[in-house]
């Protein structure tokens, strides 16, 4: 038989996905300790039993190994850091936090998806590890997602539906279907566009109005080739001749000439941008009402990217040009 590669056989347990947890207790000195540790496991519901190891050249391995008690904490999405933080050697790692107290003055720490609290039970040696079970005596689930880990690097877990085996099957990256992201990318904006056109409608305001007024609404003051550069991506123009309804409703303010001439929200049109922006966005919130939480973040995110990767040269959104 062939020795195992350790860096192989590492690479090769990297491919199961794991939640991230810290482990926190307290020694001999009074001293709070903690580390993150991904080796967490159910052992048994009856009694309710938990287990997770720890690597026997580890500082921590003292504190463990004397104490009665400690506590898991199944970190949430949002506390990445806090994972980073206590798999730090040699750091303060409880300095500046807001932490409660559990059974044997256990430190426990806030913001996490689920939280244990358990009575050592036992401890076995697992080769270059030990291996600690505990009795859970209380447990907390807080609702939010979890953080996870997955062949060396942070990741979020979302659910699969049941539909999607059927819609994976059915498609074909060579072809341009149903499953054609640019279709379904245009699809999804021109329905939501679609309602927030009755709003817009009511009000008087056109495919130009509604865009100027949301860009301006983000930072006032544009010139006119800007609003041109920025908006013109979408197919229409900007000039003083598609500005002259706004201005005349007194929705914007044009001072110059030209396409240097800068164009400034009024107080009822900053009104109406703010009246459009919560119409988007109740629009929006209702869209999203099918996806958990974690879904959204993972679509925002890659829709981000996608976004950067197939950009165009406009002057940019939500910061003021050099």
């Amino acid at each position: 038989m062939n020795p195992i590669d350790p860096r192989q056989f590492r690479n090769a347990l990297g491919a199961f996905t794991t939640g991230v947890t810290v482990v926190t207790t307290r020694d001999a000195q009074g001293q709070d300790v903690g580390l993150t540790a991904n080796s967490f496991s159910s052992v048994s519901l009856d009694p309710p039993m938990v287990l997770w190891s720890l690597a026997k050249n580890s500082n921590s391995l003292p504190a463990f190994m004397g104490s009665d008690h400690f506590a898991v904490h199944i970190l949430s999405t949002r506390q990445q850091p806090m994972s980073d933080r206590f798999a730090k050697r040699g750091a303060d790692k409880f300095g500046g936090l807001d932490i409660a107290r559990g059974h044997g003055e256990v430190p426990l720490l806030n913001d996490c998806a689920a939280r244990f609290e358990c009575r050592m039970a036992y401890r076995y040696e697992g080769g270059d590890h030990m291996i600690f079970v505990g009795e859970v005596l209380k447990f907390e689930h807080f609702n939010l997602p979890s953080l996870v880990y997955q062949s060396g690097g942070y990741a979020l877990a979302v659910k699969k539906p049941a539909e999607y085996a059927a819609e994976d099957a059915s498609y074909s990256s060579e072809s341009f279907g149903r499953n054609a992201l640019t279709y379904l990318l245009g699809r999804v904006y021109h329905q939501m566009r679609f309602q927030l056109k009755a709003f817009l409608d009511e009000r008087g305001i056109d495919d130009v109005g509604h865009q100027v007024l949301g860009i301006l609404g983000i930072r006032d003051g544009r010139s006119i080739g800007e609003l041109d550069a920025m908006v013109r991506v979408t197919g229409p123009r900007v000039d003083l001749e598609s500005l002259a309804s706004l201005e005349g409703r007194g929705l914007v303010k044009i001072e110059g000439q030209g396409a240097g001439a800068v164009v400034h929200l009024t107080d009822s049109g900053r009104d109406l941008s703010i009246e459009i922006v919560a119409a988007t966005k109740s629009i929006e919130d209702d869209a999203l009402e099918v996806f958990d939480p974690t879904e959204v973040q993972v679509m925002t995110h890659l829709v981000r990217r996608l976004a950067r990767r197939t950009s165009v040269e406009t002057p940019p959104l939500w910061k003021k040009a050099d």
